[in-house]
């Protein structure tokens, strides 16, 4: 028993002699698998041989480049898709409801010319009260999602056409006279935006570029013009396709121009209204309701996919800090900076022109194609002269882009040049009814005024862009003034329906006159370097109540570093007041002889003496109110 015992321990003792080498070897592996197992981990997390830094970076903003570039392709077809399906549907709709056999066999006792007179007024009138709601609903809803929003509503008035009454085709009616003013103010504001992006996605190295600082006067006006050309050259082709449902579909059913102008006496200048003596039944046979709705089907889809595109292949205008700040300046700040702008006198002083823009395309494709085109050759070639008006206006809208080695001024004074010689020359065209002779001057005075239209809109557009390209978060307030007195001019026209076409000619010519003094007294007052008076826009806060984006209070900031920031902002204040006194006194002195004194530079001095008295006095107060407060 004893030997078994001293066995066993000997056994015991063996094992643990031969054990040690065992678990040094093991442990030399383990050690090896780490230094391996650390190595291909450096290996695997160490920049390549061909990993090239700057060459990604390339890379990755050229990807951004494009992108921006498909951002302006989207909104451009996007917004002419949302117009040819809105222009096509109303045409034909107010055709058919104009022609007196349609009214009486399919909707005999509902009223279809006053439900046609209260849809013009709501589209008309409702956009005159834009300027209060247009940049609270921008900034509220952002610029990308204004323009969907907006897109859907047409789409809403599309659909009411399936079942026309009144409740359904007056409240769509409206609701797209609201959407006018906030869908064109986005589109501006937004095709700017991806010009200044362009700008920073090309200088991505410089300075001003990656700390995010305000741009240099003029670094993205080339970027400005080629974008803004791109987008109405796309527009423009919605005259076009505007005309294929009256081309396709309803001129089969239209009568010949012997029966609609058998009344018609006179034409042109000479006629007062659109057309005296038009026929009230101008179809053969009425239109299968089949037909109809298959029509409005394909529209429906149209505008349906309208809204994708906005939807989808939109990117956002601004990064959601961007957002965030534009937000945060307050929404009674937001309402009121339109009125306030309005004092900047580069706006006024334009004021004319926009007034003249809205005026000029509505009475191309109103007044001159129905007085002077349809009141000659007939209904049946309506379609030929928007056909001819909208590839002149999208092919000439190319020649803005001679902005980028000529002066700005070229494009609005060629325009209004033309537009001039024009308006004299209708006042002067009374041409008879049923004579297709007149086909050929016609076609030609609808290309030079699609010629002037180009120019003038591009102008405009392109110079309200440069005149704001480095103030980005003043560009929705801009073109919501300037969309806002496009859509009081298109009421002014609704009104004048009825008055001699000499007095419309009258006051075209006479708007036109007067906005290009008003342009060159603008001009002229820039190139004297008269400071505008532009508002102060507030700084964003974010610690506002209720506010969806909060700011955590930061508990390491002392009371002496937030007085500091107090005093930063108060300073910023009174710089800025004292800018403006001064900009407001350069201005005043430009037009009354008598009280240049109010900008000398004696004035001056004074005022910014008066200013540095009155902070010095304020850290005085502060540092006695600081040591009463430590003793």
């Amino acid at each position: 028993m004893m030997e078994a015992t001293e066995q066993e321990e000997l056994l015991r003792e063996a094992d643990h002699l031969v054990a040690p080498p065992n678990g040094d070897l093991n442990e030399l592996l383990d050690v090896g698998q780490d230094d391996n197992m650390h190595g291909q981990m450096e290996e695997f997390l160490a920049p390549g041989a061909e990993y090239n830094e700057e060459e990604e970076e390339r890379k990755y903003y050229r990807r951004k480049r494009l992108g921006v570039i498909k951002n302006v392709l989207a909104a451009s077809i996007g917004a002419m898709i949302v117009y040819s399906v809105y222009m096509g549907l109303l045409q034909m709709q107010l055709i058919l409801h104009y022609d007196m056999t349609y009214r009486e066999v399919k909707y005999s006792n509902l009223g279809l010319e006053d439900i046609d007179r209260k849809m013009l007024m709501g589209i008309n009138v409702t956009p005159i009260i834009g300027l209060l709601y247009t940049p609270v609903l921008i900034r509220f809803l952002g610029t990308k999602w204004m323009m969907f929003l907006a897109s859907g509503i047409y789409a809403l008035f599309v659909s009411t056409n399936y079942w026309e009454r009144y409740y359904t085709l007056v409240p769509s009616a409206v609701a797209i006279g609201v959407a006018i003013v906030p869908l064109w103010a986005s589109l501006g504001s937004y095709i700017t935006r991806m010009a200044q992006q362009y700008y920073e996605y090309v200088n991505y190295k410089e300075e001003h570029v990656q700390e995010q600082k305000k741009l240099p006067k003029g670094a993205c006006h080339k970027y400005i013009i080629v974008f803004q050309s791109v987008f109405n050259i796309i527009f423009h082709l919605s005259f076009v396709f505007a005309e294929f449902p009256m081309r396709l579909v309803l001129n089969g059913y239209l009568h010949e121009n012997k029966h609609i102008l058998c009344k018609v006496k006179h034409c042109g200048a000479v006629i007062s209204g659109v057309i005296p003596g038009f026929n009230t039944t101008v179809l053969t046979n009425l239109p299968r309701s089949m037909l109809l709705i298959q029509v409005e089907s394909v529209l429906m889809g149209f505008a349906f996919l309208s809204m994708i595109i906005f939807l989808v292949l939109c990117g956002a205008a601004y990064r959601p800090t961007e957002e965030i700040d534009l937000r945060s300046i307050g929404w009674g700040n937001i309402f009121q900076l339109p009125f306030k702008h309005l004092r900047d006198y580069r706006l006024q002083l334009l004021c004319p022109f926009f007034i003249y823009s809205g005026f000029e395309v509505l009475f191309a494709i109103t007044g001159f194609s129905l007085s002077y085109g349809v009141c000659v050759l007939g209904l049946k070639s309506l379609w030929l002269l928007i056909v001819v008006y909208g590839l002149s206006c999208s092919v000439f809208s190319s020649l803005s882009l001679c902005l980028l080695r000529l002066p700005r001024w070229l494009c609005l004074v060629g325009g209004a040049a033309v537009h001039f010689v024009l308006l004299i020359t209708l006042m002067a065209l009374s041409p008879t009814p049923k004579d297709q002779e007149y086909l050929g001057p016609l076609l030609v005075i609808t290309v030079l005024w699609g010629l002037g239209t180009a120019l003038n809109k591009t102008g405009v557009s392109t110079l309200l862009s440069m005149l704001y390209a480095e103030e980005k978060e003043r560009l929705d307030f801009v073109y919501t003034i300037y969309h806002w007195w496009q859509a009081i001019a298109i009421f002014i026209v609704y009104l004048w329906s009825n008055l001699p076409m000499r007095a419309k000619l009258s006051i075209l010519l006479a708007t036109l006159l007067l906005a290009c003094y008003c342009y060159w007294v603008m001009e002229r007052r820039l190139a004297r370097n008269v400071i505008p008076r532009r508002p102060r826009i507030p700084r964003p806060r974010h610690k506002v109540k209720g506010y969806r984006y909060l700011e955590e209070d930061n508990s390491d900031e002392s009371d002496s570093e937030r007085s500091e920031e107090d005093e930063e902002e108060k300073m910023e204040d009174e710089d800025h007041v004292a800018e403006e006194i001064g900009a407001e006194g350069r201005e005043e002195g430009g037009q009354d002889a008598g009280a240049q004194g109010a900008d000398s530079p004696g004035a001056r001095r004074r005022g910014a003496e008066g200013h540095r008295r009155r902070r010095e006095d304020d850290r005085k107060r502060e540092g006695e109110r600081e040591e009463r407060e430590g003793g």
